[in-house]
């Protein structure tokens, strides 16, 4: 069955702090998963879901990955984020590419199974405007709580205090939008961090009364941010 979209961004700009010593001379996505680049295993995966075109956003030691992934086999563009402020500035950068076309977007640290990807593709139906996959935890304080009724996402709560969430839906670093999202990526200030936080704009669009749906998600998933979590895809 044909999926809804068959193109992906990739946001791949940061250091990813969070690995130490790891990245000071390569960027996260590019460390070793198995003998290749954790973001080849994501182009890969992507591919076989029915991805036919690629947007990688770049910043950080932008060209190790771009002579990587230059003369990949289907057409990757690469987008430069000059100023490294944030997930909602980065795919805020991919408007031209979409061109108006539901897209699907992910980061650079997150390996999971095809099967994950088309849980999400398949969940955007006519009526959403946006799917964020989530995984089932048992309290999504390390992440992004989201709250849902009839798989209609309602509230979404970046990295909630430990024993505070009332739902079990952690996001996953998965989405599926459908253009208008650039209206709202336009309109965010930056938080309290100091970075323009996609989050941030899934928040505006739920104040707009948009529909926004959960993906659960299938098959395997990691979120691979430090060096235990690259440890454990290597094994």
């Amino acid at each position: 069955m044909p999926r809804t979209t068959q193109k992906a961004v990739i946001l791949a700009a940061g250091r990813g702090t969070r690995m130490g010593e790891l990245t000071t001379q390569i960027p996260k996505p590019m460390l070793p998963v198995q003998g290749q680049p954790l973001l080849q295993h994501i182009l890969e995966r992507l591919e076989a879901t029915g991805v036919r075109e690629f947007a990688i956003v770049v910043g950080y030691q932008a060209e190790s990955i771009v002579e990587r992934f230059a003369g990949w086999h289907l057409p990757v563009t690469f987008i430069r984020q000059q100023t490294v402020n944030g997930t909602g500035a980065a795919a805020r950068l991919a408007r031209d590419f979409a061109h108006g076309d539901a897209f699907l977007l992910t980061f650079g640290d997150i390996l999971c199974a095809p099967e994950a990807y088309v849980a999400c593709m398949d969940a955007l139906a006519p009526e959403a405007s946006a799917v964020i996959g989530v995984k089932a935890v048992d309290d999504p304080w390390q992440g992004a709580a989201v709250y849902e009724t009839g798989l209609r996402i309602h509230r979404i709560v970046e990295k909630p205090a430990k024993g505070t969430s009332t739902t079990h839906w952690n996001s996953a670093g998965l989405y599926v939008f459908r253009s208008v999202v650039f209206d709202h990526l336009e309109k965010i200030t930056p938080s309290v961090r100091g970075e323009y936080e996609l989050t941030s704009a899934i928040e505006t669009m739920l104040a707009a009364n948009l529909y926004l749906r959960i993906g659960p998600l299938e098959g395997n998933w990691r979120d691979v941010g430090r060096p235990e979590d690259l440890a454990a895809v290597n094994l």
